[in-house]
């Protein structure tokens, strides 16, 4: 029997149901497709003593990070949000800055241009090389109390610890927290970044649920991660980020601000923590597939051409659910070299570079990285110019 990750209890309570998907991140290549593909169950509860939302940990952090198809530098708008963010941190020279999770360097790159010591802690081999390449200095590793305490040692107590994408993605939630506990100092800052569970219940982004998601985070749950693992959550700002996120500011002392008190006032006002907020969102996801699968069936049926743009987590989640294949998408297209020539996971969607659409000139684009929507938008506007119209999956479907 399954029971939380957090606090033990083996309440748990069902939300949603998704099937059974492959790994999102586990493109195919050519040769991979006459080989079988291991499917794994992805069915999110939520802990009705802690309200923790989680799924079983059925897959390893190393099955999915050890090599990792995602690079942060691949979104000029993420790069731009960790740019304002180090420049608020007003850091002085002497200061110490560890992230983990810290990708290609698409964050540290404006410490180290700054002149200040950091360290980047990244499990992923060739991202973390990537990272090296810019001059980021990174450690190939993932973060345990005991690599916390060595980097410590070795380097010093951190004066402010970043794990933006992360706190999400690590089953042993106590484990990496008291990691991230060991790397800061008494009077440092540790600075969290998640996708807040109430925008994904509140917008239907049922997308951002997959294998290496294994749990979703309201403040109050989160609060509650943090203290058992050593940490006070004394403040949270609301980010727009990744359809809505949370970012958590906590140190090793502290008091809770106004804010966080608000915060989870308003999730209590959603019904987050009690089993009745999360009723009818079975109902809303299926609302979402029909209304998608209903739309790419007509447009079949007319002789109208979907492609697809961007190929990340979430689009294979919705992909996958929705049970879509190459008849009613003919491709999809991404920004990263690495997935060119490989097909998504599950559904065997060919990966093309992004200068097809140009070159196809199809009627309509569905952008699967809705989160994005301002910067795709932008890149998109071409499509425009022969009577394309973009599609917007999420929240609900939108043709503009």
């Amino acid at each position: 029997m399954s029971v939380c990750r957090l606090c033990g209890s083996a309440e748990l309570a069902e939300v949603v149901d998704l099937g059974a998907t492959p790994p999102c991140e586990l493109f195919l290549t050519a040769e991979q497709l006459d080989l079988p593909e291991p499917t794994y169950p992805l069915h999110l509860r939520v802990c009705t003593s802690c309200w923790l939302a989680q799924i079983p940990p059925l897959i390893t952090p190393e099955e999915t990070f050890t090599e990792y198809a995602y690079f942060s530098s691949f979104s000029s708008s993420w790069v731009e949000h960790a740019r304002t963010f180090v420049d608020g941190l007003k850091l002085g020279q002497d200061a110490f800055v560890v992230e983990v999770a810290s990708n290609d360097g698409y964050l540290l790159q404006h410490v180290v241009a700054r002149g200040v010591r950091c360290l980047g802690i990244e499990p992923s081999a060739n991202v973390g090389q990537a990272a090296r390449d810019k001059g980021v200095p990174t450690l190939t590793e993932f973060l345990t109390p005991e690599l916390g305490a060595r980097v410590r040692a070795e380097n010093g107590p951190a004066d402010v610890v970043i794990a933006n994408n992360v706190y999400a993605h690590i089953p042993d939630v106590l484990g990496f927290t008291r990691g991230l506990r060991a790397l800061v100092a008494e009077d440092g800052l540790v600075s969290i970044e998640v996708q807040h569970l109430l925008t994904l219940m509140e917008l239907n982004q049922y997308d951002t649920i997959y294998h290496e998601h294994f749990q979703y985070y309201t403040v109050a749950s989160a609060q509650r991660a943090l203290a058992e693992g050593g940490l006070t959550l004394v403040d949270v700002e609301l980010l727009p980020t990744h359809g809505g996120s949370i970012r958590l500011l906590a140190k090793p002392y502290g008091t809770p601000s106004e804010r966080v008190l608000d915060v989870i006032a308003r999730e209590k006002a959603a019904g987050l923590l009690e089993i009745s907020g999360y009723a009818d969102f079975a109902a809303r996801v299926a609302k979402v597939r029909r209304d998608l699968l209903r739309f790419l069936i007509d447009a079949a049926d007319e002789g109208r051409t979907v492609v697809g743009y961007g190929a990340p987590g979430k689009g294979n989640t919705l992909l996958n659910h929705c049970g879509i294949r190459p008849d009613l998408l003919a491709y999809t297209v991404d920004r990263n070299p690495y997935k060119h020539g490989r097909f998504t996971p599950g559904t065997r969607i060919p990966i093309l570079p992004p200068e097809r659409i140009a070159e196809d000139r199809p009627d309509y684009v569905l952008v699967l990285p809705w989160n994005l929507r301002e910067e795709l938008s932008e890149q998109l506007s071409y499509v425009h110019e022969w009577g394309g119209r973009l599609v917007f999956p999420i929240p609900r479907l939108e043709v503009v």
